[in-house]
């Protein structure tokens, strides 16, 4: 690798204003970046001998990005762990800020969902995937049978409270090393410098709620995923769903029942990525991708235009259609077309989306403008500058089922969304003429 991986300057990415620690090793292409796991910290890491030789094997063959999720290490802590979208957003900030305008992706453990839903949403911006240790969902659902009791994290949330300050749960983590004095010194520092107990808590009360699910038939990159036998800490069962929801994805299960990858047999996985990255190297070309589609409508348009006549009509909808792109705009949403009294629109995170529509719903009310929206998240193909496809179709359905003055969004985008403080309603279930099923939608509570 050259200099010592602990000689690596920390350095940070800006992140819609906070600081996000990263460090870069080795040299590429290609370019690998991981997402860490439940703790991190970029420069303590250095300090446990396995976990060293772990990542400089990494770097011998690519050039590698480690960064701290925002709210643990040298990261800045805002008092709260990250929605998917945020962290999303600090996963594209780090690669901005490293130069990497395409790499591969690692997720470890926790890093998983975010790891998937940005190569979802940013084909053009990863060449290939790596799932180590993760999962879609973590708890059991009628339609998830993988996941875990949810008593199980009301236990681990416990020992967090009761514990934190010493080795706790190394024995889940790591019990080939639990009996290792050194060890266990090194992971109880590592857990107190990367988090406080309430931000370990904290973690453990977002893991009910993630999903993502919905958006991994979405993928379209190359995709590894690796998963140990015996992993107490995530089922190897959530390893599998992950390889069948995923097109193409190739599924290696390992022998061992640590959940860190650099404890026990590392060689293993690191055998499987760097075959991986090398066999991987080739052109790719996106056209489709993720992304949150939101239709906009005024109600009883018509009605409207009739009383005010043409000329204050079409002043009426300058002044929206100037609206409508100013919080476009201020919420990083995409322009797709009008279409009259309306507007299509994409976004890369349903939470900008959310907003965007309801303050645009707020802007318009003082020009006795009523809106009523529409929200889907999913795949989309990409036609030059318009967007087509079974999402679209979802999104104008559920925008128009909308009551007037109401944003009314899928089941998948309010997964999607949570963490974000946006709350729902819910408006029952639904057959979207021309899509498959059934499905929940819900209004953005006012």
């Amino acid at each position: 690798m050259g200099a010592s991986a602990m000689e690596a300057a920390t350095r940070y990415a800006d992140s819609d204003g906070l600081s996000i620690a990263y460090q870069v090793h080795g040299e590429g292409p290609p370019n690998l970046v991981l997402t860490p796991g439940f703790v991190s910290h970029v420069e303590l890491i250095w300090e446990e001998p396995t976990i060293a030789r772990f990542l400089g094997r990494l770097a011998s063959f690519a050039r590698l990005v480690v960064f701290d999720k925002r709210g643990q290490g040298l990261s800045d802590r805002p008092g709260r762990p990250p929605t998917l979208e945020e962290s999303m957003d600090d996963l594209g900030a780090v690669m901005d800020a490293a130069g990497c305008g395409r790499a591969t992706i690692l997720g470890i453990s926790e890093g998983g969902p975010t790891s998937a839903l940005f190569a979802a949403s940013y084909p053009d911006r990863v060449s290939s995937l790596v799932l180590y240790g993760t999962w879609a969902r973590m708890l059991r659902a009628p339609d998830y049978p993988q996941g875990i009791e949810p008593e199980l994290l009301d236990r681990l949330r416990d020992l967090f409270r009761d514990e934190w300050g010493g080795p706790v749960a190394a024995g889940l983590w790591a019990p080939s090393a639990v009996d290792d004095p050194e060890f266990r010194r090194w992971w109880a520092m590592f857990l107190r410098q990367g988090t406080s107990p309430m931000g370990a808590m904290a973690l453990i009360d977002l893991y009910r709620e993630i999903d993502v699910r919905a958006v991994l038939p979405t993928i379209s990159v190359p995709t590894l995923i690796l998963h140990r036998g015996d992993d107490i800490v995530v089922r190897e069962c959530q390893g599998r769903y992950l390889a069948d929801a995923i097109p193409g994805a190739r599924y290696v299960e390992l022998p061992g029942a640590d959940h860190l990858a650099w404890i026990g047999n590392q060689d293993a996985i690191l055998d499987e990525i760097e075959e991986f990255l090398v066999g991987s190297r080739r052109a790719y070309e996106p056209d489709r991708a993720l992304a949150t589609v939101l239709f906009t409508d005024i109600v009883d348009s018509t009605a409207t235009a009739a009383r005010l006549g043409d000329r204050a009509w079409r002043d009426l909808i300058e002044r929206h259609d100037a609206t409508v792109r100013h919080h476009l705009h201020v919420h990083r949403g995409h322009e797709i077309k009008t279409m009259g009294d309306g507007f299509l629109a994409t976004f890369d995170g349903p939470a900008r989306a959310i907003r965007c529509a309801t303050s645009i719903r707020e802007a318009l009310s003082p020009l006795d403008l009523r809106v009523r929206a529409g929200i889907h998240t999913g795949e989309v193909e990409l036609i030059g500058d318009d967007v087509a496809g079974m999402a679209v179709n979802i999104g104008a359905r559920i925008g128009a089922l909308a009551d007037p003055g109401e944003v009314y969004v899928s089941s998948t985008v309010k997964e999607l969304v949570v963490g974000s403080g946006l709350d729902f309603e819910e408006r029952g279930v639904h057959a979207l003429k021309g899509a498959p099923g059934e499905w929940s939608l819900f209004a953005v509570a006012r």
